[in-house]
C-alpha cells in the first residue's frame, strides 16, 4: 500500500508512476470489464473482492487497476514483483497476512506483478494461502494465465482479460497528463507541431506507459531546464517527438502521396507481377520511414489472398524474412524486406482464397442448414438418433478418400473454390475436380444398379443406396477409368455421353477431347439446369454441349451434321425393357460416324446380388424363408415374365450386331462391397406395388403374410453388415 501511494507525492517518480489513477473515475480504457454496471467495477467499489488475475499486454492498465484497488480497499495490501521476489518475500507477506487475519481480523490483498514469471515451485507455495483466505491474491500477467499460471491459481481465480488501448483511449491519457497541475503539467502551457502528439499516440499502440514515458521525454526536453517557471509555453516539435519514441514520423514526398495509396500501389504491383514497381513502391515507404513491419504485414496477406496455393510457400517465405528482419534490424533489414517483395512479385497467382467469401454469402443466405446425420457426432447421440451413421472413413479407402457429401443437403452442388491453372494449384486442380465431380454425381444417381431398389426411392435414402452400391469413389474411379481406357477418345474426337445427369463421364470426356467437343443426353430439365450451373465454372471452350433427350431419339437433339466418333454410357439400358434394346441400339447407330465407336457398362440385373443369399449368408437355417425368396427371384430374373430384369450380356451384344455393331468380347467386373440394409428398403422392396420387386411376386401370400415377412426379414438382415455383390460388363461396340 505504501508503496503504491507513495508515487503520488514523488515529483521525481516518472510521469507514468505519478499519473497512476487514483479512483475509477481517474481510469481510462477497458471499460468492457470496469465501465458502469460492470462485475469488476461493482466488486471493487463494494469492496467485496475475492482473487483475480489481470491478462493483457504492457501498459494497459493491469498495474493501474491494482493501485486503483488499493487506493479504494479497507482491507491491507501487499505487493510483490515476481522479478525481483521469492519463495523468501513470498513468506514475509504471509507471515504478516496472518497476523493482520488473527490479531486485528483484517484481510490482506497480495497484488503479484509478472506473476507468470514465478516458477511452478514458486506458485505452488503461494497456493495453500490463497485457499485458505490468508491472501486474496491479484495477479498480473503478459502471459496468456491458462498456460503460464499454476492450474489451480487460475481455477481459484476469476481472470480478466484487458485489452490494448484505443487512440481515443490514449488521447484521453495523454490530455490527463497534460492538464493535471499537481501530477503532469497542467502548470505549463504545452503545444505540439501538427501531428507530434499523434505520432506519439500512433507509435505507442496501446500502451499508455510507453506513451506517458514518451510524453515527459518530449515534453521536459524542449526546455533547457525543467521544470521551468509556471505558465512557461512549452512546444513539442515532430523531431523532438521522433527522438522521444525512438521512431521516424512517416511523412511520404511533398507531392503529397497519401499513406494508403502507396500501400495500395505496392499491392497492386506484387498482385501483377512486376517486381520493379513493387521494389519502387517499397523504396517510397522505408524511405518516409514507414515501419517495416506494416510493410511485413501487408505481404504476409498478400501471400494469401493473391498467391496462395499457387505457390504455398509463399507465406513461409516472408513470415521467415519478417522474424530475420526482427533478428537483424536495420540497414541489413532491407535484405529481407527486399527478398520477400521480389519472391512474392515473381510468384504466380492465384486469389481462389477469396472462396471464403462467397461460402461466407452463403451462409448468411441460408441460416437454417443443419449438419448432415452422418456428419454428427457419433460419441453423443449414436444410439438414440443414429447420428454419424452412414459416415465414410476416408482412410480405409484407396489414396485416403471417398466420395461422400459434406455439405448441408441444401447446398449440395455449391461450389466456391475454384482452383486457378497457375504453379502448385494447377497441380492440386485435376485431383480437386475429379474427385468433386465423384461427388456431384453420386448424389444425382437414381439407382445403385440393383433390382431391389427398384421403386426409385427419394432424398436421402437414394443417395444413401447410391452410395453404398457404387461403394462411393473407388467403384466409380474403375468404372470410369475403364471406359476411357478402352474408348480412348482423341483430343480432336466428338464424344457423346447418353446418360450424363451425374456428371461422371461428361467432365472427364471434356478433358479428354479438348480441341474436339463434348455433348450430353440428358434425361431430365433439373439435371440441365444442374450441369450449366457446373460448366459456367470451367473454361468456355472446354464446355459441354448439353441437351435433354428424355425417351426422344438421340437426332432430335442433335445437328443433322454433327456425328461421333465415340459414345458412352454408363447404365444407359438399365431400366429399359429387353424388347426396348434394339431400337435403343439403332438410336446409337444414328448418331454414330463410320468407324465410330460405343462403349458403356451396364450393370446386369440378372446377375445383381439377391435376397435370399443375404438371408443365407447370416442366417442359412431359415430355410423355409430362403425358398420362399428364391421362388419370387426366379420369377424375378429367370424365367422372361419381367423383361426388364430378366436380361444379361447377350441380349445386348445380339441386339447391337443385329443393327450392324461389331462387338468385342464383353469384360466383366464383379464388385462386392459391405453393406447394411435398413428397414425402410426392406419394406419397399415387399411392397406389392414396387413394379417388378418380391412383393408383386409373391402376391399369392395374403398382406398379412407378407407383413410378417417383412418382420422376419427386419429381424435377420437390418443393421447386419453383408457381403454385397453384383456384376457389371464393358461392352464396346464398332460401327
Amino acid at each position: 500500500m505504501e508503496l503504491f501511494s507513495a508515487a503520488e507525492s514523488n515529483e521525481k517518480a516518472p510521469l507514468a508512476y505519478r499519473m497512476s489513477p487514483r479512483n475509477l473515475d481517474e481510469y481510462i480504457g477497458q471499460s468492457h470489464i470496469v465501465g458502469p454496471g460492470r462485475l469488476l467495477r461493482r466488486v471493487i467499489q463494494a469492496d467485496r473482492l475475492s482473487s483475480l488475475i489481470f491478462y493483457g499486454p504492457p501498459g494497459c492498465g493491469k498495474t493501474a487497476l491494482a493501485r486503483v484497488i488499493a487506493g479504494t480497499t479497507k482491507s491491507a495490501f501487499d505487493t510483490l514483483n515476481a522479478v525481483l521476489s521469492g519463495v523468501k518475500e513470498l513468506r514475509q507477506s504471509i507471515s504478516s497476512a496472518k497476523e493482520r487475519k488473527e490479531l486485528y481480523d483484517k484481510r490482506t490483498i497480495l497484488f503479484v506483478d509478472e506473476v507468470h514469471r514465478w516458477n511452478k515451485a514458486q506458485q505452488d507455495a503461494l497456493l495453500p494461502w490463497v485457499e485458505n483466505g490468508t491472501v486474496i491474491l491479484i495477479g498480473a500477467t503478459t502471459e496468456n494465465p491458462f498456460f503460464e499460471v499454476n492450474p489451480a491459481l487460475v481455477s481459484r481465480s476469476r481472470i480478466f482479460q484487458l485489452k490494448p488501448l484505443s487512440k481515443d483511449d490514449l488521447y484521453a491519457v495523454a490530455h490527463q497528463a497534460l492538464n493535471d497541475r499537481e501530477r503532469g503539467y497542467g502548470k505549463w502551457k504545452v503545444s505540439f507541431e501538427e501531428g507530434a502528439l499523434e505520432h506519439l499516440i500512433s507509435v505507442a499502440s496501446g500502451d499508455a506507459r510507453s506513451l506517458l514515458g514518451a510524453l515527459e521525454l518530449a515534453v521536459e526536453t524542449s526546455v533547457d531546464s525543467f521544470p521551468p517557471q509556471e505558465g512557461t509555453e512549452l512546444f513539442v516539435s515532430i523531431s523532438a517527438a521522433e527522438e522521444s519514441i525512438q521512431q521516424k514520423v512517416v511523412l511520404y514526398d511533398k507531392d503529397g502521396d497519401y499513406h494508403f495509396d502507396v500501400a495500395s500501389a505496392f499491392i497492386k504491383s506484387i498482385r501483377g507481377s512486376d517486381p520493379d514497381a513493387a521494389l519502387y513502391w517499397m523504396a517510397r515507404m522505408i524511405r518516409a520511414g514507414e515501419d517495416p513491419r506494416f510493410i511485413f504485414r501487408r505481404m504476409l496477406i498478400s501471400s494469401c489472398e493473391d498467391i496462395g496455393l499457387a505457390d504455398p510457400h509463399a507465406l513461409g517465405v516472408v513470415e521467415s524474412a519478417a522474424a530475420a528482419f526482427d533478428r537483424v534490424g536495420m540497414p541489413e533489414g532491407r535484405f529481407h524486406l527486399t527478398h520477400a517483395v521480389l519472391y512474392l512479385a515473381t510468384a504466380p497467382k492465384s486469389n481462389s482464397s477469396l472462396a471464403f467469401f462467397d461460402a461466407l454469402k452463403a451462409v448468411e443466405e441460408d441460416t437454417k442448414s443443419e449438419v448432415p446425420n452422418h456428419l454428427r457426432d457419433a460419441n453423443r447421440d449414436k444410439e438414440g438418433f443414429g447420428h454419424g451413421e452412414g459416415y465414410l472413413y476416408p482412410h480405409a479407402y484407396r489414396d485416403h478418400w471417398v466420395a461422400q457429401h459434406y455439405l448441408p443437403e441444401q447446398m449440395r452442388g455449391r461450389l466456391f473454390y475454384r482452383p486457378s491453372s497457375q504453379g502448385y494449384e494447377e497441380r492440386v486442380r485435376d485431383q480437386v475436380t475429379r474427385r468433386r465431380e465423384a461427388q456431384l454425381a453420386l448424389g444425382q444417381m437414381e439407382d445403385p444398379g440393383e433390382i431391389l431398389s427398384f421403386g426409385k426411392p427419394s432424398g436421402k435414402e437414394a443417395r444413401w443406396l447410391a452410395r453404398l452400391a457404387d461403394n462411393a469413389s473407388e467403384n466409380l474411379m474403375l468404372l470410369r477409368k475403364a471406359i476411357f481406357d478402352e474408348a480412348k477418345p482423341a483430343r480432336h474426337e466428338l464424344v457423346l455421353d447418353l446418360r450424363a445427369d451425374d456428371g461422371l463421364l461428361l467432365w472427364e470426356a471434356c478433358r479428354k477431347s479438348p480441341e474436339g467437343g463434348v455433348w450430353g443426353a440428358l434425361r431430365s430439365r433439373e439435371a440441365l439446369q444442374r450441369l450449366e450451373g457446373y460448366a459456367s465454372t470451367l473454361d468456355d471452350p472446354g464446355r459441354p454441349s448439353l441437351f435433354v433427350a428424355g425417351s426422344e431419339p438421340l437426332r432430335k437433339g442433335i445437328p443433322e451434321e454433327i456425328s461421333f466418333e465415340v459414345v458412352i454410357g454408363r447404365n444407359h439400358f438399365l431400366r429399359l425393357p429387353e424388347s426396348e434394346h434394339l431400337g435403343e441400339m439403332e438410336n446409337i447407330f444414328s448418331v454414330l460416324k463410320s468407324k465410330g465407336r460405343v462403349v458403356v457398362v451396364e450393370t446386369i440385373p440378372k446377375y445383381g446380388m439377391r435376397l435370399s443369399d443375404a438371408v443365407a449368408s447370416i442366417a442359412p437355417q431359415e430355410g423355409s424363408l430362403i425358398e420362399l425368396l428364391k421362388k419370387a427371384e426366379e420369377s424375378i430374373y429367370e424365367t422372361g415374365t419381367n423383361d426388364t430384369t430378366s436380361w444379361d450380356e447377350k441380349s445386348l451384344t445380339e441386339h447391337a450386331a443385329a443393327v450392324g455393331f461389331q462387338v468385342d468380347s464383353p469384360r466383366f467386373f464383379p464388385l462386392e462391397e459391405e453393406r447394411t440394409i435398413g428397414s425402410r428398403e426392406l419394406k419397399r422392396w415387399l411392397s406389392p406395388s414396387t413394379e417388378g420387386g418380391y412383393g408383386a411376386c409373391i402376391s399369392q401370400l395374403n398382406l398379412a403374410d407378407i407383413r410378417e415377412t417383412e418382420k422376419r426379414l427386419t429381424t435377420i438382415l437390418a443393421g447386419h453388415p453383408i457381403p454385397w455383390r453384383r456384376k457389371l460388363v464393358l461392352l464396346k461396340f464398332h460401327r
